[in-house]
């Protein structure tokens, strides 16, 4: 028997998934691998760009799912070849990203629980397109998308015959668009400019539609319905709010309401537009009546692929967690949270924390385009102080950006460290891989605690946490499911 043990602990020790309470029954740690995820950072600067054609040729072979609608997940980096000489200055933009994003979502959050809707935010018609005052875009803050900061893409067809074009997807944003000739203004994307006169399915919404009345920014020219959707840095898409066909896969969707975005500006990373996965009326998801949907992030450093599906039951072995919706604002998927434990230990920290009070302020939520996990000052304190004292064996160093908790691991081939889990109702659990908490920002074999504290009350689990874990939302039962290593 203590052989067994010991070639047990030796596979899931080796594999990097030794997990709190896990089948051992008493390990409190986990392995990094620091080798490994060394060497990522820099194959990432070496990566071997895809064009177009070739992620076309890939979305025909991949194998079909048994959902009904199902579509390719790519990497930020597999379409986007990085112009950093280094892979710090690699993180350090991604960090500034990441700000800029939940800038974005906690203003929106404030916006909204203030009583100040986008509506009251008019645009001006000035025959060439809509446009929007300085202080208008500064205040009508929508989605993370700003400086370009979508993280996972897929290709998307829009209009009949389709035109296959990338398109970021959101958690965190509803309204669908994409960039439209004629071009008043649009940014350099990777496939040609949607050609609505080449679709035989592109139709304008009127006014008097609901999903034109459903847009927080919207004008009436002529009887259709334009829309405006803008962002933190001034980026911004603006023009007819149509219905079109999209296509995921080999499945067509008849009817779906789009931005056609005539005037648009931004750094938006050659993506054609936005696919919104949030829950308003406007969503993808919504519009097609899903009754869930699940997404797997696949390592932001590497060129693999998982899917996006709808309609698709969570795995049977998800980690399940209660979904809740904040009545101020639909768009956010807010998790029922109890916990965070460190090597086995929940640590001491009110449930309140996370959360959703009944006038929509607190909460946690889950994000697709955020990256690092965003808690409450004195949450993330508690975290991180017992996470620094169960690595007290490992050489400090100095901080990097937002990361104030990070060590020297130069001279170390794999460590190992607390197993961190977020804890749910019912006493389910989740534990994460150490390589989704502890992460290189570095070539040289630094690597920071990626969690950041927020002066917001909302908190949110970003994509780093959730990287190789199905997310799934089942929408028709109130759930959340995670399951690790279903990619």
């Amino acid at each position: 028997m203590v052989f067994l043990f010991y070639i047990l602990f030796f596979f899931f020790s080796s594999s990097g998934i030794v997990h709190s309470r896990n089948l051992l029954g008493n390990s409190k740690t986990t392995v990094l691998d620091v080798a490994a995820l060394t060497q990522e950072t820099i194959n990432a600067l070496t990566l071997d760009y895809k064009p177009t054609e070739a992620f076309n040729q890939q979305e025909q072979s991949f194998p079909a799912s048994s959902s009904s609608l199902s579509l390719q997940l790519h990497s930020r980096i597999s379409i986007h070849r990085p112009s950093h000489g280094d892979y710090k200055s690699l993180t350090l933009a991604r960090l500034e990203r990441d700000s800029a994003r939940v800038k974005s979502i906690t203003t929106r959050v404030d916006l909204a629980l203030g009583g100040v809707t986008h509506s009251d935010l008019k645009p001006v018609d000035t025959g060439n397109g809509l446009e929007f005052g300085a202080e208008d875009i500064q205040g009508t803050i929508v989605s993370g998308t700003s400086q370009g900061s979508g993280e996972y893409f897929s290709r998307v067809g829009i209009g009949n015959p389709s035109s296959q074009v990338y398109m970021v997807l959101d958690t965190g944003s509803d309204v669908n668009w994409v960039q439209c000739a004629p071009c008043a203004d649009c940014y350099q994307q990777a496939d040609p400019i949607f050609q609505p006169t080449s679709s035989s399915t592109y139709s304008p919404l009127s006014c008097q539609t609901q999903q034109c009345k459903s847009l927080d920014e919207s004008e009436c020219r002529n009887g259709s319905c334009l829309y405006e959707v803008s962002y933190g840095d001034g980026s911004y898409t603006v023009g007819n709010f149509v219905t079109e066909t999209i296509t995921l896969g080999s499945a067509s969707v008849n009817g779906v309401a789009i931005g056609c975005g005539h005037n648009n500006e931004g750094l938006f990373i050659g993506a054609a537009g936005l696919m919104g996965l949030g829950g308003g009326s406007l969503s993808f998801p919504s519009q097609i009546n899903a009754t869930s949907f699940s997404y797997c992030l696949v390592d932001r450093d590497s060129d693999s692929a998982s899917t996006l599906e709808f309609d698709s039951p969570l795995p049977r072995n998800a980690v399940t967690a209660p979904l809740h919706r904040n009545p101020q604002l639909d768009t956010f998927y807010y998790l029922g949270m109890k916990g965070l434990s460190v090597g086995g230990q929940l640590l001491p920290i009110s449930e309140s924390s996370f959360q959703l009070t009944e006038d929509g302020n607190g909460g946690i939520i889950v994000d697709s385009g955020t990256a690092v996990t965003r808690l409450q000052t004195d949450t993330y304190n508690v975290l991180r102080d017992a996470f620094v004292k169960g690595t007290k064996h490992l050489p400090s160093a100095n901080g990097v950006a937002l990361f104030d908790t990070c060590y020297d691991l130069s001279s170390k081939s794999s460590v190992e460290v607390p197993t961190l889990s977020f804890d749910f109702p019912d006493g389910k659990e989740l534990p994460l891989p150490a390589k989704n908490y502890l992460i290189p920002v570095d070539s040289a074999g630094t690597f920071c605690f990626a969690f950041a504290p927020t002066s917001s009350s909302l908190s949110i689990i970003g994509n780093v946490q959730q990287q190789g874990t199905r997310v799934g939302f089942d929408l028709a039962h109130s759930l959340v499911g995670f399951s690790p290593n279903e990619c």
